[in-house]
């Protein structure tokens, strides 16, 4: 007995997915499906790697081709397009930069079909709801909700491919600032500590023996009445890295109840501060900045406007 007609979702496993669960995989490309639902469509025969049926506990390999079949009768409904302010930094044909507010969710989840940046792109973007997948029109990498600065977004598929590549590969150049609770002893260094999922909260991340690899360099800018401000460099792109990595450091940062505490902080006080990455078609190297936002304290805006030496060695080509 064959399938009902179904929606096919493919996607290939990149370096920062190795050694991640099918299932889990399929979550990040399907956030409208709970882990459960999405283990029965597999267990149905709906998902295969490398065209071979696959359990949901299957560890995938970076180059890995997976496929999923989701049956039309339970497909969420289209997103709607919205208009909101998308603080746009760049734009032209092929893609724009914004710098997202804190609080703006990237992309929808279960139970959220409005108000994401999502919806947003599909008002300002003719054409964009085929880039990239319905789900996440033109949406290249993503920040957390509480998680403010520059985010690129893809207007075409050849942009989009392109630039998952770079991101793929770590040609992307990555800074952010975080305002941490604590003064870190040492004034700059690196994190070099793996990480994976947390052995009892599953939706967190932690330092783990057994995790994938994760660098992290940092710099300390300034510090004031017990907070410093804190210039990190990503080298790799492991979830809640630089969360994980303070935490580890013994420095969370501020405003986050999951690594550390709230406080007097609304959000979590992690800024994607500048973003460099090479232009699909022009192949002009482009460079974007946003400023720290107000609820950063005075200190900390002024630190991040300071003339700071650049990182080093930290990025792999």
């Amino acid at each position: 007995m064959s399938n009902p007609p179904s929606n096919r979702v493919e996607s290939i496993a990149g370096p920062a997915d190795a050694g991640e669960r099918l299932d889990r995989f399929l979550g990040g490309l399907c956030p409208d499906f709970s882990r459960s639902r999405l283990q029965g469509f597999i267990r149905d025969g709906r998902a295969s790697v490398n065209s071979q049926p696959a359990k949901p506990s299957l560890v995938l390999r970076e180059g890995d081709s997976v496929v999923l079949e989701i049956p039309e009768e339970t497909l969420p409904s289209p997103l709607a397009a919205q208009e909101m302010p998308l603080g746009i930094l760049f734009e032209d044909e092929h893609l724009l930069v914004l710098d997202k507010p804190a609080g703006l969710v990237v992309h929808p989840g279960a139970g959220n079909r409005e108000g994401t940046l999502a919806n947003g792109l599909l008002h300002h973007c003719a054409g964009i709801e085929v880039v990239g997948g319905t789900e996440r029109p033109g949406i290249v990498h993503r920040l957390d909700k509480e998680t403010s600065g520059v985010l690129v977004v893809a207007k075409t598929e050849q942009t989009h491919r392109s630039l998952a590549d770079q991101f793929a590969s770590r040609n992307v150049e990555k800074t952010y600032l975080a305002l941490v609770d604590g003064v870190p002893r040492m004034p700059h260094g690196k994190i070099d500590a793996a990480i994976g999922r947390h052995a009892i909260h599953r939706q967190k991340m932690a330092v783990i023996d057994r995790g994938r690899e994760a660098l992290t360099h940092y710099r300390v800018l300034d510090s004031r009445e017990g907070k410093a401000l804190v210039q990190c460099h990503p080298k790799t792109g492991r979830t809640h890295q630089i969360r994980v990595h303070l935490k580890h450091l013994g420095h969370s940062v501020s405003g986050d109840p999951a690594y550390g505490r709230r406080g007097k902080f609304e959000r979590h006080m992690l800024h994607a501060w500048k973003l460099a990455f090479t232009h699909p078609a022009s192949g002009q190297v482009l460079s974007f900045t946003a400023p720290l936002p107000e609820d950063f304290p005075e200190w900390a805006r002024e630190a991040s406007l300071r003339e700071v030496p650049k990182f080093t060695n930290t990025h792999s080509k």
